[in-house]
């Protein structure tokens, strides 16, 4: 065997080690294993029927690994890693589009608001089969995001499987610089709108742009707010506190646990809100994951917010990105991690369920979709939640009446709701006046 590379066994063996009683005790089991990827990858270098890189079979095994563990660790090769650090700070070269893998497809976990995806007609559940008609089946989740970014301006073709749909759909889109505005507002009459898209290093200023604009034309008339938070993929914990706090006075936000009891870590609320006594809704849906999901379960365990629309992703857990050799080497993508709402519940694999639950169109029905739903629940290798898993709806539901037609019956309800022109009580499901 490559002396060299077992010396890098070796050293890899000698760091994989047990403390008992003070000293480091290495594992037999641990070497026999090690020993055996060695075999493994000296009988692929010199018998495969092409030549392989080293560099590419030890990312191959590092991606394969942890890959295993569940749908969000992984290995970040450098360009990967500087690509994640761009796409955090809010601009990047690409189609604007949160995926994940499931069963050796892209799945679209939401594509973001004004992007080129959502243009195009993406939905969130599509699943991606090709890229400029290469299989993805064989990619990792990194080689086909790597795949669909580029330079600005050059077009890629997608082909998309949707539910309902015979034949898959072949979608060509114009990359574009992405330039994530994450917080949007607008007025709506005495309602101040505020959409988040996603949670990047612009989303605590964008809130307080926000709140700005509210005082500044709306003023004392303000009836209520409405937080949208669909389709939002999520992105980072602490603009996710940020943006809670701005609606907390006091109290937990979200709290972390691992698998160690002294891992466990809360986040509180500071003295002071932006709004005091100003009614909020949020609204989320199936594609509202992660960063979107603390604020919502937080807004509604303290009793800040009545959350509506539909059962959101269930992505509760916590990854930890870890350069490796200082990023040299890349990084590694690992979930070190759950989130609990304040009142305790895990948004692992079970999501945040709306106060009430508010369909788009009267021929929805979230119960018997459920298994068919975007969720975290349905990813592969998922880990598990609360015990019991998601549960079934209890609570209000409402839809359109047939024959009703509205752009956009959440966000219609939500505001007739802050308006008082829907009344619910007793779990009585509530009916649009």
């Amino acid at each position: 065997m490559n002396k060299t590379f077992l010396a890098a066994i070796s050293a890899v063996g000698g760091a994989l080690v047990a403390v008992v009683a003070g000293q480091a005790i290495a594992s037999t089991d641990t070497y026999r294993q090690l020993n055996l990827f060695g075999d493994v990858f000296e009988r692929v270098k010199n018998d495969y029927v092409r030549e392989v890189k080293d560099g590419e079979l030890v990312e191959n095994a590092i991606n394969g690994m942890l890959m295993s563990l569940d749908p969000h660790s992984s290995y970040l090769n450098p360009k990967n890693f500087s690509d994640m650090q761009v796409s955090t700070r809010g601009e990047y070269g690409g189609l604007g589009l949160e995926v994940t893998m499931e069963e050796g497809l892209v799945k679209v976990i939401s594509p973001m608001d004004g992007t080129p995806a959502a243009k195009a007609g993406i939905k969130s559940g599509d699943l991606i089969a090709t890229i400029d008609g290469m299989q993805i089946q064989g990619l990792t989740l990194s080689e086909a995001v790597d795949k669909m970014r580029g330079p600005v301006n050059s077009q890629i073709r997608l082909m998309v499987l949707r539910k309902g749909e015979k034949k898959p759909l072949e979608i060509t889109l114009t990359r574009a610089i992405i330039r994530v505005e994450s917080v949007r507002w607008r007025q709506e009459g005495d309602i101040s709108y505020i959409r988040i898209t996603t949670f990047n290093e612009q989303t605590e200023d964008g809130i307080e742009r926000a709140v700005e604009l509210t005082k500044a034309k709306i003023g004392n008339k303000l009836r209520g707010i409405v937080l949208d938070l669909r389709n939002n993929p999520g992105g980072l914990l602490d603009q996710a506190i940020s943006v809670s706090d701005a609606f907390l006075d006091q109290g937990e936000i979200v709290s972390t646990r691992g698998r160690r009891a002294g891992d466990t870590q809360r986040y509180n609320a500071r003295s002071g809100q932006m709004f005091s006594s100003v009614p909020v809704v949020v609204i989320i849906n199936e594609g509202s994951a992660s960063a979107s999901e603390i604020v919502a379960g937080a807004l509604q365990d303290q009793k800040r917010a009545r959350v509506v629309g539909t059962r959101s992703f269930g992505k509760g857990s916590v990854q930890t990105v870890i350069p490796l050799s200082g990023g040299v080497d890349g990084a590694l993508r690992l979930t070190t991690a759950k989130y609990y709402t304040p009142s305790g519940r895990s948004i692992q694999a079970t999501g945040i369920d709306p106060d009430i639950l508010v369909e788009q169109k009267a021929e929805d029905d979230s119960e018997a979709d459920a298994k068919d739903r975007l969720s975290e629940a349905n990813l592969p290798k998922h880990l598990n939640g609360q015990e019991g898993g998601r549960k079934p709806h209890v609570g209000p539901v409402v839809k359109p009446k047939p024959g009703e037609k509205f752009d956009d019956f959440q966000l219609t309800y939500a505001m007739r709701l802050l308006r008082g022109q829907e009344i619910v009580s007793n779990g009585a499901p509530a009916r649009p006046r």
